[in-house]
């Protein structure tokens, strides 16, 4: 069986030949290129990933074009910079392939030398209370790699282009019914300063999109 695995990618040339090359047998790499300038998308290519262009900035919106380019029947979404290695992806996918959840996402367990800022994980776990409580859903970390069946992702309508995105997609599954859960996998060090909680104005952006989701005003651009 295949897979499909979206990378929404930014100026990521350092992280990809370790991210592309650590894919597992089945699992095929959309790089879905969202204005890098630097040698990004030529190095997915010449890697074997399907390189995807979306000139809308946004992680959603990055996110959203390799679902659309994506043709099999379960999709993975995971970040390009290194921080989850790709050998893992079958802990994400394993419960959707065999009928058991209909989204499941990654819960990040710190490894020696992860960076995670200290807001950006009392964020994330404050964020993923919220979500517990007013969905019953037993999440705990609403980390970056994910899977989910295609068909049923297209179908919940997201429409969140920026940081909001995988937190739309969360409260939309939970509100169709959707059994969602929860794998334990690695958050190691990424290559590289992240685009969100690496910076002051990329944490309130990340913050505001989030915000919007919950009160039901997603950004579609």
């Amino acid at each position: 069986m295949r897979i499909d695995v979206v990378l929404p990618c930014l100026d990521e040339e350092a992280a990809l030949p370790w991210v592309l090359e650590r894919m597992p047998d089945g699992f095929h790499p959309i790089v879905v290129d969202n204005g890098s300038t630097d040698g990004s998308a030529r190095i997915a290519a010449e890697l074997g990933a399907t390189v995807v262009t979306e000139p809308r900035r946004g992680f959603g919106a990055a996110c959203h074009a390799g679902l659309t380019a994506a043709t099999t029947d379960v999709v993975c979404f995971m970040d390009a910079d290194a921080s989850l290695n790709p050998e893992q992806l079958p802990r994400v996918t394993g419960p959707v392939v065999a009928g058991e959840a209909d989204l499941v996402l990654g819960r990040r367990v710190l490894r020696p030398g992860a960076s995670w800022p200290v807001h950006a994980r009392l964020g994330n776990a404050l964020l993923a209370r919220r979500l517990r409580r007013r969905t019953g859903v037993p999440l705990h970390d609403l980390g970056p790699m994910r899977a989910g069946g295609r068909a049923g992702l297209l179908a919940l309508g997201l429409v969140d282009r920026r940081c909001g995105y995988p937190l739309e997609m969360v409260l939309r599954a939970a509100a169709t019914g959707w059994r969602i859960g929860e794998a334990d996998v690695d958050y190691l060090p990424r290559a590289g300063r992240s685009k969100v909680t690496g910076t002051v104005r990329g944490t309130l952006r990340a913050i505001g999109d989030m915000r919007r989701v919950m009160a039901g005003r997603e950004r579609r651009a």
